[in-house]
């Protein structure tokens, strides 16, 4: 028996992004069509072949490919394996349209560090409860392709130790409520993409792993004066028992349950 179809489709709460999809297609072949949003896409195995505004054009490994609004285009698979891909739709307005065309001219990209930060966009926006890393790294992602689209380079990270220190008492005084970071932003008078930059630069991880840690912290002391996990989750402000499961784990290695009844 052949592969199959198979499609996950779902709208994510993070402003800017419409729509995700996670796909395999072993046979199917997109008629030409066109979209109202940004197509941001990541091929994870075969090849994609289509025409782009009467362009023919295929994917690349270990790239991004963005597809402007309003354009027709079709996508095949090269071989008969078909393909795997991952796609963000960003709302129209995300990006500027006039540089629509230079994404009709080249509209694959194999910049290392905007297909690492679409990746994890991808990741994030998996798991709910991840909103703040998904929108860091949609900042970044927007941030990268806006200066592909004008023909410049990103700006490079700078020093800003006062700025990353604003935000981290930001975070601080919000742990267990959270902040997006439209309203950091917005609060410290930076853009989203230098805020998320400035951060990482000096205290050397991303606003969402450093509140994430925070939240573990106050967890394993709750935890540890005998309150239920499913209650903690909701005390220290993860999404649900199974979000505060995830990051437990991830950063001490064993899961709550297993954290306070190995306490001596």
């Amino acid at each position: 028996m052949g592969a199959t179809t198979d499609v996950r489709a779902w709208r994510p709460p993070v402003p800017g992004v419409a729509e995700v999809l996670h796909a395999h297609f072993p046979h199917h072949a997109y008629p030409s069509h066109t979209h109202d949003t940004w197509t941001v896409l990541l091929v994870d195995s075969g090849t994609v072949l289509y025409d782009l505004g009467g362009r023919a054009h295929a994917t690349r490994r270990e790239s991004v490919t963005l597809l402007p609004p309003h354009v027709p285009h079709d996508g095949r698979g090269a071989t008969v394996e078909g393909f795997r891909k991952r796609v963000v739709y960003l709302e129209a307005g995300t990006l500027d349209e006039s540089g629509a065309g230079r994404s009709v001219d080249e509209p694959t990209s194999d910049d290392p560090a905007l297909v690492r930060h679409v990746r994890s966009l991808h990741h994030a926006l998996r798991h709910p409860g991840d909103e703040l890393e998904a929108t860091s790294q949609l900042a970044l992602v927007v941030e990268s392709l806006s200066c592909r689209l004008r023909g410049v380079p990103v700006e490079r990270s700078r020093s800003d130790a006062a700025l990353a220190g604003r935000l981290r008492e930001l975070l601080d005084a919000s742990v267990v409520e959270g902040v997006t970071l439209a309203a950091a932003a917005a609060a410290l008078g930076a853009p989203e993409a230098r805020l998320v930059r400035t951060f990482r630069r000096e205290l050397g991880i991303s606003p969402h792993r450093y509140l994430t840690g925070r939240r573990v912290d106050a967890a394993r002391r709750l935890l540890l004066d005998g309150m239920p996990a499913a209650q903690v989750a909701a005390e220290v402000g993860f999404h649900d028992q199974s979000h505060l499961t995830r990051h437990f784990k991830h950063v001490l290695g064993v899961p709550p349950g297993r954290y306070a009844r190995d306490s001596p």
